[in-house]
């Protein structure tokens, strides 16, 4: 039998680093997914949902591949935080952040689309910000410009001077694929990692 294709479903350029860290081929499609959260889902749901629809919405396109879908919200509050998208929105979620702890549920399917079987996880990052003054969030928005990432302040990067400590369990999840858990599912499926 032969190994099936490997397919990240994503265009983040985040995902598709973390992933080439494993030294696998695979491929990259962009999902059909809307991402807008549905009313009385929890950030866990809402990241589920959406890992295991972008892992899905491929079947078609790849009938004999395991295709990896992804996807993180951050909650702060009770209240869930998306990509800003522009400066404005991005300084109001660090402000509501400073001096607070958040947690990001990045969730991860995969999907076996020529057995059918989807296997997903939400992997939880605990993130507590410092008390920063409004100065630093506008020179760390000007220097990072983080609008496509959700919480506005991106870890592998400059946004880590933002944060006092993060708590979880794989790396990867709080930049956005978490590669632990990928590996369990991908030796459950049977593919060769080593």
């Amino acid at each position: 039998m032969s190994t099936p294709t490997l397919v990240l479903g994503s265009t983040s350029r985040y995902r598709r680093e973390l992933l080439s860290r494993l030294g696998l081929p695979f491929e990259v499609a962009a999902p059909d997914c809307d991402e807008t959260p549905l009313a009385g889902e929890t950030a866990a749901e809402t990241a589920t949902r959406l890992a295991r629809i972008k892992a899905q919405s491929l079947t078609g396109r790849y009938p004999n591949a395991l295709i990896i879908g992804s996807d993180q919200v951050a909650l702060l509050h009770g209240e869930q935080l998306g990509k800003p998208g522009n400066f404005e929105r991005a300084f109001v979620q660090l402000s509501a952040m400073r001096g607070q702890t958040l947690v990001f549920h990045t969730a991860l399917a995969l999907h076996n689309s020529a057995s059918g079987r989807t296997q997903e996880i939400v992997v939880p990052w605990q993130v507590s910000m410092r008390d920063y003054s409004d100065a630093e969030i506008t020179r760390y928005l000007e220097r990072e410009q983080p609008y496509d990432c959700a919480g506005s302040a991106k870890t592998e990067g400059l946004g880590v001077a933002m944060i006092d400590r993060m708590e979880g369990s794989d790396p990867a999840a709080i930049i956005g694929l978490p590669l632990i858990a990928l590996c369990h599912m991908l030796r459950e499926e049977g593919y060769p990692l080593l």
